[in-house]
């Protein structure tokens, strides 16, 4: 009986841990998106998570929301000082989360800032000035 018990709390050890790294490391999706980053904060009860969201495209209803991993300081920095700024966001996906890692499966792995028009518009007029002057 006790080797019985031993065994079967092995195999539910073993199938929580696969699944621990499974949810952790395997990736559904990574991608880009690219909007103003409207909310950074740090949020909890119990678990203290970093969340934030993008607003993008026409009106302020389309959000993407992310979590960063609390481990990631950098990003984290980078992401409180450019709040309100225009961002391109890389993120991975995973199949599911856990209360310590983040509310959301989408995880920011880097983030840019990203040039408005008008500023892309004056890096290309002075490129054509330089060449011009040539």
């Amino acid at each position: 009986m006790r080797k019985f018990f031993f065994i079967v709390l092995t195999v539910i050890l073993g199938i929580a841990i696969v699944y621990y790294l499974f949810i952790y490391y395997a990736s559904f999706s990574q991608g880009y998106r690219a909007g103003e980053l409207v909310k950074f904060s740090h949020k909890g009860v119990i678990f203290k998570t970093w969340e934030g969201e993008l607003s993008y495209g026409v009106s302020e209803a389309q959000r993407f929301e992310f979590s960063v991993e609390g481990n990631q300081k950098e990003l984290i920095q980078k992401l409180s000082d450019m709040q309100g700024e225009e961002v391109k966001l890389t993120y991975k996906q995973r199949f599911g989360t856990f209360p310590w890692l983040g509310d959301t499966k989408h995880f920011a792995v880097e983030v840019e800032l990203q040039k408005t028009a008008s500023e892309k518009r004056q890096e290309e007029e002075k490129q054509t000035l330089q060449e011009i002057l040539r």
